[in-house]
This record gives structure tokens, sequence and C-alpha cells, in this order.
């Protein structure tokens, strides 16, 4: 379990968050939202306001399509329009639709799931599963292609380059310059020093972030996340055609969980851990062991590793500069997701913008900005604290990750998991089933700890 406790959202003032409406114009859509602009922000004289968005994945290609549609002149610099995050690459049902994502792009549709416990009892979930629900199973490499050129189509300019680094300005009305290598071809593999002045910067850039570093937003513990792509035979594929699997267990992460993933053509099998990095390699090869029946005969085809951050950092906002996505530190503890609230991050970010500058007219200020951060934490602070509190209980021990796979097999515990994951809302529950959920869970824990205390008897 890492010695990280949950750290609440900092910078959060709250309010009820605004309501905004959507008008379609047949000639070019423009997204209008309330306006909210401050009344002292000036009106911009013979242009539109600018905004750079730096990073090109799910936050950044989310963030900049939002901005270009709201009559934003939208920049996106991303350095590797090829890049392959290792990722599981799981999105809930309500990302397919909130996003208009279309199927071609989604390999797997997930419907069954085996949690899998340190003795290596298999639990089967998915039994409460509506017929039209699934978990989609994605490569980040097709979904972050995919944003971008969307966002590409509708006006932001895409620009392939390194952000280096960005010159804060003194004065509230000064520009972001921002300093970059551009990779366009004509000046070779080492690329052109290029600068850009904007009025206002989207940090979409990851865990290791750059635009953070540039506010001072502050550090924050990270887990190492190693994957290995491995393509299987065709009948060991059919196996996996709608099934995942995740393997507790010290053996494969002390504090986190190791999976098998199904894609396209072949499986993505990873762990990760925060507590004890060094030793990733090892959990590695432990996950692929506990799976090795049924990947036998697979063939490495791919190796990825990256940091994901634990907790979202001290500072997420300076000026008019904010962060979203990893680099805001927004994946959640336990289930280690980050996709959806990475691109719905970025989308939320760039609403803000858009309402405070009146669809592009207007100058915005750190207030505007900050309504963001409000309407964030409001909606999903709750959900971030609830599985903070479950990774501290059930993956603290051997013993109790047995607890949590037995308390898996209720069909109550399915339900209510798969309608908070899939729809993105801590689910309400029923008073009498959540009395008897409490009542098992405690049992559970009871003879985790006896076992846990027997283990201790036979290791002295």
């Amino acid at each position: 379990m890492s010695s990280v406790a949950f750290k609440p959202f900092t910078g959060l003032r709250r309010s009820s968050a605004i309501p905004t409406t959507t008008t379609t114009i047949l000639s070019k859509p423009v997204i209008k939202f309330h306006v909210s602009a401050s009344k002292t922000s000036p009106k911009l004289s013979n242009r539109n306001l600018r905004v750079a968005v730096i990073g090109g994945g799910p936050a950044g290609g989310a963030a900049a399509e939002t901005l270009a549609k709201g009559g934003i002149e939208t920049f996106l610099i991303e350095r590797k329009l090829d890049n392959c995050k290792p990722c599981g690459g799981a999105i809930p049902l309500c990302m397919v639709g909130e996003f208009n994502l279309p199927l071609d792009i989604i390999d797997r549709k997930v419907t069954k799931m085996k949690m899998i416990s340190p003795s290596n009892i298999a639990v089967d979930i998915g039994q409460t599963l509506k017929p039209h629900e699934y978990i989609g199973m994605v490569r980040r490499e097709v979904l972050d292609a995919y944003l971008r050129d969307r966002a590409k189509e509708n006006g932001a300019n895409v620009i392939n380059g390194l952000f280096l680094k960005m010159d804060i300005p003194k004065r509230w009305d000064e520009p972001y310059v921002l300093h970059y290598t551009e990779y366009d071809g004509k000046k070779g593999a080492m690329g052109a020093k290029v600068t850009m002045e904007v009025d206002a910067v989207i940090g979409a850039d990851g865990a290791n972030s750059r635009v953070a570093k540039a506010i001072n937003a502050g550090d924050y513990d990270y887990a190492i996340a190693f994957q290995e792509r491995i393509k299987i035979p065709d009948d060991k594929m059919v196996y996996y055609e709608n099934l995942a699997e995740m393997y507790v267990g010290d053996d494969v992460s002390p504090d986190f969980y190791g999976w098998v993933f199904p894609k396209c053509d072949h499986v993505a099998v990873g762990t990760g851990t925060v507590t004890h990095k060094s030793d990733i390699k090892k959990f590695q090869l432990a996950t692929r062991n506990r799976a090795k029946d049924k990947i036998l005969g697979g063939k490495i085809i791919r190796v990825e590793a990256h940091p994901i951050p634990e907790h979202p950092r001290p500072r997420r906002l300076s000026g008019r500069v904010a962060l979203v996505g990893d680099a805001a530190g927004y994946v959640t503890k336990c289930s280690g997701e980050g996709i959806y609230f990475a691109s719905k991050s970025g989308r939320m970010c760039a609403e803000a913008i858009v309402e405070g500058s009146q669809n592009g007219k207007k100058m915005v200020d750190e207030g505007d900005l900050r309504k963001y951060l409000e309407k964030w934490d409001k909606t999903y602070w709750p959900t971030y604290k609830v599985l903070d509190v479950l990774q501290k209980v059930f993956y603290r021990s051997n013993p109790a990750r047995e607890a949590f796979v037995e308390m898996c097999a209720d069909e109550y515990v399915q339900k209510m998991t798969f309608d908070s994951y899939l729809y993105k809302t801590v689910a309400p529950g029923n008073p009498l089933e959540d009395l008897k959920l409490a009542v098992n869970t405690i049992g559970s824990l009871v003879r985790a700890n006896a076992l846990r205390k027997e283990m201790e008897k036979l290791n002295v």
C-alpha cells in the first residue's frame, strides 16, 4: 500500500456549477456557453483569444477540440504524434457517448472480468451488466490520434513539437511566451527553435509536465506502470475475446494490481507500483507467470513503461495557466484509471476558458480558469476519496486482498462497482443491502486478519 495518504484538492472554492447550453450553427459549429467573463476583462481588438495546449493525449485532444469549437485560436503542441503510452486502455461506457467516440476505435468490448486472488482463487465479475453495457478497450495510439485529428478538423493548429519552457508575464495583460522545438521536416531531425505568444496555457503534458514545473505546481508521488504487449496464438486469444483479468498479490505488486487486458490482436500484460519501483520487472515477471497457461506461446511485440501520478498536485492553477489530466494528477487510486478523467478535465478546463472569454472575444483571468477547478472538485472528489479508502483497506496485505476478492463475488458489490465505473458517479445504495455489505466486509476482514496472524506464525 502506498505510504502517501490522499491529499484533498487544493485551491478549492465551493460554488454551484454554472449551467451551459449548446447552440449549433450550420455553417460552422460554435459552442455557446453561459457568459461569465470578469467585468474587468477587456475585449480583444482584431483577434480572438489565443490558447496553447501542451500535450496531445486525451486531455490535450479534448481541450483543443472544445477550444477550437468555441471560437478560440488554438495551438496543440505534441512531440510524439505516434506515441503509444503504456496504459491498460480501459474506458467507461459513458465516455463513448459523452465524447462521441466511433465504435471502430474500440478494440474490445469487455463484458466479463476475472479478479484473481493471491492464492489464485478467481471470481467472475460482470453478471450484473445489462446487454448494452461494456468496458471499452482501446490502444492509446489510436484514441489519442483520433482526438487530435478531430480537434484539427474543428480548427485547432496541431504542431509536432517539443515544449521547452515558457516566460511568465509580469503584467496581467502581457502574453505567455512559449519556447519549443518544431519538427516539421524542414530542419531535419534536430528541428527548429520557435517561440509563440499566447494568452493562456493548458498543461496536458503528463506526469513529467514541464508546464507544471514552469508554474511551480509542486511534486507528487507516482507509480511506475510497466506493460508488455503480447501476441498470443489465435486459440488463446479466443479466451480473451471479451474478458479482462486482474491479479492481486504481493508477488505482482505490493500496492497495486497486475492485469491482462485484450486488444485488437494481442493482449496487454502489465503491473504497477509506487513503493517498490526498482522491483517493477520482478512484478511484471510474476504477472506473466500467473497468466502463463493462458498466454503460452505468446511473443512480446512491445515493452512500455511510464510514470502514473498518485494524487493531485499541490497547485493546479496559476494565473492563466491550468493543469489537466496526468499533469494535474487525475488518476484514481485502487483502479489506476486516468483516460476518462484526463479527457473530462481537458474539456471542462476548455469550457471554462470559452465561457470566460465570451467565445474568444475577451481576455480571461485566473478567476475564469478557477471555475474549472471548482466544478471538477465538486463533481469528482467523492469518487477519488472512495477509491483511496478502498486501496488503503484492501491493498495492504495478501489476506486483505483475499478478503477483497471474496467481497467481489457479491452481486450487489458488482452492481454498485460497475454502475459507478461505467457512468462515473458514486452510485447510491440500498440501505438494507449496504448493511449486509458492511457485515460481510467486516467478516471478510476478520477472516483476513486471522489468516495474516497464522501466516506470521509460520514465518517465525
